[in-house]
């Protein structure tokens, strides 16, 4: 019997977030997200949803209380001595850019206990948006004097430049921001601040619990949390606008609001295109990631001396290959593309309702069709034909160059292309004498990777295929064209070089490379005249969308300040539902039940995945492991929006956004919370106890607290 009412109490849970997700995305425009912009906030829909109507000062407040960090993440003022939040891996180089002598704060932490112990970053800034200015008519004219696309394009271009040089100042740097692919431009006007200094990060077990394991999962129990500090004229920035801390934090159905920097989505796109990016641009990028993931981590497991060598480059490596194999199954997924169709459906009867705007607009579906119809016949070129780029063999990539440097100086200086004219020339050449830096065994397992996805695109019967494997298997193949080629001899380069010929040269890699080329070559200048063409559809596709539906559907993101709002709820998934927030309970439970398995070694922690840092494997008594540790809403995200506050409709944080979940992942695409897309945050109450408590950080503590504005 208990039994039953479990399963049934289960049921009932998940046909109750069903409903409820449902009833959120009856309208066909939902599909496009909520990353609304602060030029056009979406008071109605605040309104509808939370009869919450924010007015001026608090939009003000809350946007220039969120920052830009560096060169890819978001953070936030969360006190009014300019103290600043933001994720642990947003703050990574940070802290080794800090690491002093037979330090390890990456892995050990740091806890600045006085001002004097913060430790400036160098060449680190934040950037506060301080204004925004509406450029739209200003660009449009410029580019309605034009003759044709070409000249339209070189005509915005010209004006964004001479909008950005007058609005730039000493005190306030311009960015002219492009929405709706072109309908509307506005001037984003930031104070930037480069003297920002280290307080407090968290170990990287503690950051990072889980590892690659539990990239994209949930439920998660990760601290991925860094606080900096900006500082003017040498004294801690004293700020008006900044994010007082919550008493309590985010609580089950509360609305909360994610305010940050996401960086790019692809949501105004016609179901046509998406189809071309789920058969053939993401595939590849998902087995070009997964193949250097599999070769980084044969490599460490082989040299473990060398984990922390390659760290960086694994972390970004699984971060994209979950992301990507993420999006993937989003795009696969025929719900969503149905989604993305019915969106399609509905803007097309827009249009057609105006006779004026289907006149201009119609054909945009069937000229986009045609475009990805071209893009589909060069894919396999395209794609299995490269020889330089990520993915690419070392060895491969130096032979190309090789090749296209003799080629190209074997013609007059004036006919070769502007990279290889006068003394260019001649340093590349100087250039490619030099010996391949890279391991060889590894340049094997790469290049066999890159073998196998050729075989899978190509087939075993294209020329360039019969030549490569030789009726062998791509690691046969690789092994026989390293061994054989005279790359790996720098005598044998330079005799190559000086002659300026390969004639008698009997090396099976520049053979390769020679019968590549050409169809790579031809398919590179295809693929430039399709995307010419694509562009200016899109641009129209952006008009024709702004045009029906105004701005009451978010531009696509542009890495610049969105609001994006959603309430904190579980979702039904694997048979069972996911919570709305888990506890240190649960990070103990994960701790304790693989603390011995050999299925849990990560590469990238050098380790066991679910390790955790001595301060933590016995906390103090005062610590309370029911404290919610991360939690999950419905807001929008993607990334860029790493570091980002999660705040309440009195503009307090009650978290810090620093994941998706992997159902979230299709969202460069298609905005679905009802499939289970969900923000995971790091609970504001889970900082300030492992905060006071376990890392007795009592200054930060009170400098939160003292800034509560209630």
């Amino acid at each position: 019997m208990a039994n039953r009412r479990v399963s049934f109490f289960i049921v009932i849970c998940i046909t109750v977030l069903a409903v409820q997700a449902s009833a959120q995305q009856d309208d066909p425009r939902s599909v496009n997200g909520r990353m609304w912009t602060f030029d056009y906030p979406p008071m109605e829909h605040f309104k509808a949803a939370y009869d919450f109507v924010p007015d001026a000062a608090w939009l003000e407040d809350v946007r220039m209380s969120a920052l830009r960090f560096g060169g890819g993440c978001s953070a936030s003022f969360v006190s009014p001595e300019g103290l600043v939040m933001t994720n642990f891996h947003c703050g990574l180089e940070s802290v080794a850019e800090v690491t002093r002598p037979g330090e390890d704060l990456r892995r050990e932490g740091f806890y600045a206990a006085t001002l004097e112990d913060e430790r400036k970053v160098p060449d680190l800034y934040v950037d506060q948006l301080m204004k925004i200015q509406d450029v739209t008519q200003e660009i449009i004219a410029a580019m309605r004097a034009a003759e044709d696309a070409e000249q339209a394009f070189a005509a915005r271009d010209k004006a964004i430049a001479e909008i950005t040089k007058r609005l730039t100042t000493d005190d306030l740097r311009c960015e002219v921001v492009t929405f709706f692919n072109g309908a509307r431009f506005s001037a984003y006007l930031y104070k930037r601040f480069d003297d920002v200094r280290l307080v407090f990060s968290s170990e990287l077990n503690f950051a990072f619990f889980g590892g690659i394991y539990d990239f994209w999962a949930y439920p998660r129990y990760s601290f991925d949390c860094d606080m900096f500090r900006v500082y003017d004229d040498g004294k801690p920035l004293k700020t008006e606008h900044y994010y007082s801390w919550s008493r309590g934090g985010a609580k089950e159905n509360d609305p909360v609001f994610v305010v940050g920097n996401p960086g790019r989505t692809n949501r105004l796109v016609t179901a046509d295109m998406l189809a071309y990016e789920r058969d053939a641009n993401m595939p590849n990028l998902v087995q070009m990631v997964t193949d250097r993931k599999e070769v980084l981590e044969t490599w460490i497991r082989q040299h473990p001396e060398e984990g922390d060598a390659w760290f960086d480059e694994l972390f970004g490596i699984v971060n994209a290959q979950e992301a990507y194999a993420g999006r993937l199954i989003g795009l696969r997924d025929d719900e969503l593309m149905a989604k993305r169709q019915a969106f399609d459906d509905a803007f097309r009867t827009a249009l057609k309702n105006n006779s004026t705007e289907w006149s201009r607009y119609g054909d945009l579906w069937s000229d986009i069709r045609k475009v990805t119809a071209g893009q589909r016949e060069i894919a396999h070129d395209l794609y299995g034909l490269r020889t330089a780029g990520f993915g690419v063999s070392s060895y491969m990539a130096r032979a190309a160059m090789i090749v296209n440097w003799i080629e190209q100086m074997a013609k007059p200086d004036a006919e070769r292309d502007k990279r290889f004219q006068g003394s260019s020339g001649d340093l590349m050449g100087r250039i490619l004498g030099k010996p391949v830096e890279v391991a060889l065994e590894m340049d094997k397992m790469t290049l066999a990777r890159q073998l196998r996805r050729m075989q899978r695109m190509l087939g075993n019967d294209d020329p360039v295929m019969r030549q490569a494997l030789a009726g062998g298997t791509p690691e046969e193949a690789a092994a026989r064209l390293l061994n054989g080629t005279f790359l790996k001899d720098s005598a044998a380069i330079a005799v190559v070089l000086e002659q300026r010929s390969l004639d008698g040269t009997d090396d099976p890699l520049i053979s390769m490379v020679q019968l590549m080329m050409p169809r790579y070559q031809a398919a590179t200048d295809r693929a430039r005249e399709l995307g010419a063409k694509q562009q200016v559809l899109t641009n129209k596709l952006g008009d024709a969308q702004y045009a029906v539906y105004g701005s009451s559907i978010p531009p696509d993101a542009t890495f610049t300040l969105r609001i994006s709002d959603g309430i904190v709820t579980g979702y039904p998934y694997n048979g069972t539902v996911a919570p709305p927030y888990t506890t240190f309970y649960g990070m103990y439970d994960h701790y304790y039940s693989f603390k011995d398995s050999k299925e849990a070694w990560d590469a990238m922690m050098g380790g066991n995945a679910w390790a955790l840092p001595e301060r933590w494997k016995n906390p103090p008594a005062s610590f309370d492991l029911a404290t919610p540790m991360n939690f999950i809403s419905t807001t929008d995200i993607i990334g860029g929006n790493s570091g980002s506050a999660i705040i309440n409709r009195n503009r307090e944080v009650v978290g810090l956004a620093f994941d998706g979940n992997i159902e979230s992942l299709a969202g460069a695409y298609i905005f679905a919370p009802e499939k289970g897309n969900r923000t995971i945050g790091v609970h504001s109450e889970g900082i300030i106890q492992a905060l006071r408590h376990v890392y007795n950080a009592g200054r930060i503590v009170d400098e939160i607290e003292r800034g509560r504005r209630r």
